[in-house]
């Protein structure tokens, strides 16, 4: 669902987590109802990579553990979340590309992706009511990671959302650009450069990231769109 999969950002971004791969999602991708849950946390979403599967998504990964508290077949080893943690630091701090997998919230992880994995994560919970949603079962694993890291607070300046490269940027610019003269905006047109570049330098302050550009270049298609159809063109 949308909702967790926004909410699941939410708890990424509390405990300065910020890759998020998403698998197939059930009702499309982007996701309006996981932007909303997000909240403050959508730059994570803005930045996840989409996957046709669990093999494909965890194809940057060296190392992976698979949340899940269905009782498996697997021989996998099965950890706390506290002993996941650990394992976590250790090869992350010799370089390697970790990951934790989570699953629908009804169906949980499938035999398939389990077996993908490296070890299962189990949460010690009320075996009379073991269900935990996928925010939920997340929170407790990052926390745990937090204290194995040695973190008292995450930093604030993480990373999570890339400026534009200068050819995106580039092309977000003629886009607008080109929209703009057939809008006719460059009056006079002995004017036009000194407008482009007040423009230009404008957006160039801004620093904008690949995600807004993105946005920005989903908006002057769609206004050129709306202006080419309408009858009078304005």
């Amino acid at each position: 669902m949308g909702e967790n999969i926004g909410a699941a950002a939410r708890a990424m971004m509390n405990f300065g987590l910020c890759e998020l791969v998403v698998v197939n999602p059930r009702d499309g991708w982007p996701n309006e109802r996981a932007e909303a849950m997000a909240s403050g946390a959508a730059v994570i979403l803005e930045n996840a990579r989409l996957a046709a599967d669990s093999k494909s998504g965890l194809g940057g990964f060296s190392f992976a553990l698979a949340m899940t508290a269905r009782p498996r077949e697997s021989l996998l080893p099965v950890m706390t979340p506290r002993e996941a943690a650990q394992a976590f630091k250790t090869r992350i701090d010799r370089g390697e590309k970790c990951a934790i997998i989570l699953g629908p919230e009804r169906a949980g992880l499938s035999n398939d992706d389990v077996n993908r994995a490296d070890g299962v994560v189990s949460i010690p919970v009320n075996p009379a009511f073991a269900s935990l949603n996928v925010a939920q079962a997340l929170v407790v694993m990052a926390y745990e990671w937090a204290v194995a890291a040695g973190l008292s607070s995450p930093p604030s300046d993480l990373d999570l959302a890339p400026q534009a490269s200068k050819g995106q940027f580039e092309g977000f610019i003629g886009q607008l650009f080109d929209a703009l003269g057939e809008a006719e905006y460059f009056y006079p047109p002995e004017k036009r450069d000194a407008m482009q570049r007040k423009i230009k330098t404008a957006f160039v302050r801004a620093g904008l990231t690949e995600g807004e550009v993105r946005t920005l270049r989903g908006v002057v298609k769609a206004l050129g769109r709306r202006g080419g159809n309408s009858d009078d063109n304005r």
